[in-house]
């Protein structure tokens, strides 16, 4: 046989080798720090990088070109050489002008959560109460200006401040267990919006890692590693407003190791006639360091604190015959003060070259007090209804999650397993009668709370090409102890329960304009102790059932489509009302719906965004026409146009749209529904940046919280039940002031 042919032989078999090979690598960002969720693409094979940066895509062969690209950066274009195949290839990303074309669809389970990355881009988070509303379909009322945290509406859910939706911030969870004021009671306002990096959010009880409070959906939101620059800030504006920010870096441009603080301080009196004399203090200190052989270290330290007055809920009938105005108050010594201290480690280990670890331990410190009046003087007629809620409690807990990757010839997995553990220690856990915020007339509970939740889950993705399989299981398991201390004897209950949530998620990408997904799976939330002691173990952990069919569409470069049909479905409950301190059952419930959103870049610097929902919310049990879920909302939009230029201007308007809703079982009593319009403007010159924000451009009167609720004035004989509720901020215009360096 001829040289030649020889050698023609061996170029042919070694190139059909290198054809069956892998492409491994890790994608990071200028800084050295890694980039999850990176689109590696070559021709129709595309994968992602894991939560380390990390990627592994095969069938490659030397000179096929691969594209790594992420939102906010310039994409790379390798071509494919011997070398990068005999070793893991270091792919570097430069940020860039963010751009709609940056974005793809993806097979990925949760590819509908880009759009929060897209509208942090496009519209940075300016304040605590914008932070829930970047979730798209979910709409938030304030009570009390800032003091207690939000009401949360989603998908047909008056979730109150929590009850239906698990919050967490890097892993540490917000949701209160058995809190003072409600369950799943949820404040993240010692969360300072400028150090949010990502939000990752899904609707519905469709992900695995996700557990208690897990029904209407989830939110995780992901604080910065490191600052770009130093940042003080001043804001100032109507009803004494201000507000004072701090963002120091404290190592310096470092390759493996940032460092920094964040500070916040705001004073108001808000729109109403009683000053609020709010006030809350935000400190929080941030350390990260990448470790030899990609191993990941990162401490996070906070500490908040808030004090106000608060007007409360008033009737309408008083508003409406001119006795007190919108924005006055029938009891205006309601108020309260609160604060929670957080420490959360975060640790990320390399097992092997297709597995790592990832393990957080969290503690904090949480203390609460609040007095309100919802009823007046309808349960005593002399010295009225005021009540006191408080507690003081300690969180420990630690989450560890595996993450691997497998080839298995003709599919890809991507197996995710872990375990848990939070264990809430609540003392003095009560509710009291009281007078004038200082006299203790009658306490109505009183104990101490023990609760303990482990768990375990195993998530897996089949990764089939154009096809995702997603199946997974989870375990839980409580532990209930509650210590009543207003019995006479030692009354110290327990009860166990467990819970089985099987997921399965399907998605089918056909190209990277299209992906279709079929999501199910079943989901709970706790009660709290003290029903489920109650209640001798009842209904422990009603169940929840649900299902998606939806669909992403990009049919064009720089438009984003997606659409999705959703049901859900309730088992029986027992819910403890902690502003009375009873119990009662509020029966299964069902819930379908529809959501639409869409993204558009329809010039260089211009952007505009839109969310509907529609949700029918029934009970189950109840006779037609008594079946209203007091408060679900039908109809909800939010949506805006923004600009924003690399020389230094930005602005936008924002609408918040809400249709009147039952707010109660027969729709008898009507909460009214709201538009309102909010501006913002933006301009950087070197290190100052000036600025402005409006709220309510147009001065609409709308109600932020809205409740059917009996209540007697002190000059009526008989009660009446009709809406009350806390007014809509005004037009409130305030400036900004930025120094960054």
């Amino acid at each position: 046989m001829s040289k030649p042919l020889l050698t023609l032989i061996f170029v042919c078999l070694f190139s059909l080798s290198l054809s069956a090979q892998a492409l491994t690598g890790k994608v990071t960002d200028s800084a050295n720090r890694p980039i999850a969720d990176a689109l590696i693409q070559m021709n129709e094979h595309h994968c992602h990088s894991d939560a380390i940066g990390r990627f592994e895509i095969n069938k490659i062969a030397l000179g096929d070109t691969v594209v790594v690209s992420f939102l906010g950066f310039d994409p790379a274009s390798i071509t494919i050489t011997p070398s990068d195949l005999e070793r893991p290839l270091n792919v570097v990303l430069q940020e860039a002008t963010f751009d709609l074309d940056q974005v793809t669809v993806s097979n990925a389970v949760q590819s509908v959560n880009q759009v929060a990355s897209i509208d942090l881009k496009t519209n940075p988070v300016r304040s605590a109460q914008e932070i829930l509303r970047r979730v798209p379909g979910l709409m938030i009322s304030q009570h009390a200006g800032g003091g207690k945290a939000e009401q949360i509406f989603l998908r047909g859910f008056d979730i109150d401040h929590g009850t239906d939706i698990a919050i967490s911030v890097d892993g540490m969870p917000v949701n209160m267990v058995s809190h003072a004021h409600g369950q799943g009671y949820a404040d993240l306002h010692f969360l300072i919006p400028e150090t949010i990096e990502t939000i990752d959010f899904g609707k519905g009880p469709y992900y695995a890692d996700q557990g208690n409070f897990n029904t209407a959906g989830y939110v995780d939101f992901r604080t910065k590693d490191r600052l770009n620059e130093n940042t003080f800030g001043l804001e100032y504006g109507q009803f004494n407003t201000m507000r004072v920010l701090g963002l120091f870096d404290l190592l310096g441009k470092q390759e493996n190791q940032d460092a920094y603080i964040a500070t916040e301080y705001l004073l108001t009196d808000g729109p109403v006639e009683s000053p609020q004399n709010f006030n809350r203090l935000n400190l929080m200190a941030k350390y990260t360091s990448n470790l030899k052989g990609g191993d990941r270290i990162s401490f996070m330290a906070s500490h908040f604190q808030s004090k106000w007055d608060a007007s409360g809920q008033i009737p309408e009938r008083l508003v409406n015959n001119g006795t007190i105005s919108r924005f006055g108050a029938v009891d205006d010594t309601e108020g309260g003060e609160t604060s929670r201290t957080n420490f959360n480690l975060e640790f990320t280990k390399v097992l092997s070259k297709n597995q790592f670890l990832k393990t957080n331990v969290f503690y904090s410190k949480y203390d609460f007090e609040l007095f309100s009046n919802f009823t007046f003087f309808l349960e005593d007629p002399e010295n009225g209804d005021q009540i006191r809620q408080f507690e003081s409690r300690d969180i420990f807990g630690f989450q560890s999650k595996v993450f691997s990757n497998y080839s298995l010839g003709l599919t890809d997995l991507e197996l995710t397993y872990g375990i848990g553990l939070r264990y809430d220690d609540i003392d003095d856990n009560e509710l009291s009668h009281t007078a004038n915020r200082k006299t203790t007339l009658e306490q109505l509970s009183l104990g101490n709370v023990d609760e303990t939740n482990g768990y375990g889950f195993v998530n897996a993705e089949f990764d089939l090409g154009k096809w995702l399989i997603n199946p997974g299981l989870r375990f839980d398991l409580f532990n209930f102890n509650y210590a009543n201390r207003l019995s006479p004897l030692y009354d110290n209950r327990s009860e166990t329960k467990g819970r089985v949530s099987p997921k399965l998620n399907i998605i089918y990408n056909p190209n990277s304009e299209w992906q279709f997904y079929f999501k199910s799976g079943v989901g709970f939330h706790s009660n709290d102790s003290r029903v489920v002691v109650a209640q001798e173990g009842r209904q422990i952990l009603p169940a929840a059932y649900g299902a998606d069919l939806g669909a992403i569409w990009k049919p064009l470069p720089r438009l984003w489509l997606n659409a999705a049909s959703w049901a859900l479905f309730l088992e029986q409950e027992f819910v403890y009302v902690g502003d009375a301190g009873i119990v009662e059952p509020s029966g299964r419930t069902f819930r379908e719906g529809l959501d639409f959103g869409f993204r558009y870049q329809f010039l260089d610097h211009w952007f505009v965004d839109a969310d509907a929902t529609y949700a029918y919310a029934r009970s189950v049990d109840d006779e037609q026409g008594e079946n209203y879920i007091p408060l679900a909302v039908e109809w909800m939009s939010s949506g805006g146009l923004s600009y924003q230029h690399s020389k230094g201007f930005s602005a936008g308007i924002r609408y918040r749209y809400v249709k009147d809703r039952p707010a109660n079982e027969d729709n008898s009593i009507v909460a009214k529904g709201f538009f309102v319009t909010d501006v913002n403007a933006n301009y950087r010159f070197q290190h100052l940046s000036l600025g402005f924000a409006i709220e309510n451009l147009f001065n609409v009167d709308w109600n932020e919280a809205q409740f059917a609720t009996e209540s007697r004035l002190l000059n009526e004989t008989e009660p009446v039940e009709e809406i009350h509720f806390t007014p809509g901020t005004p037009f409130f215009f305030k400036g900004m002031l930025k120094y960054s360096f």
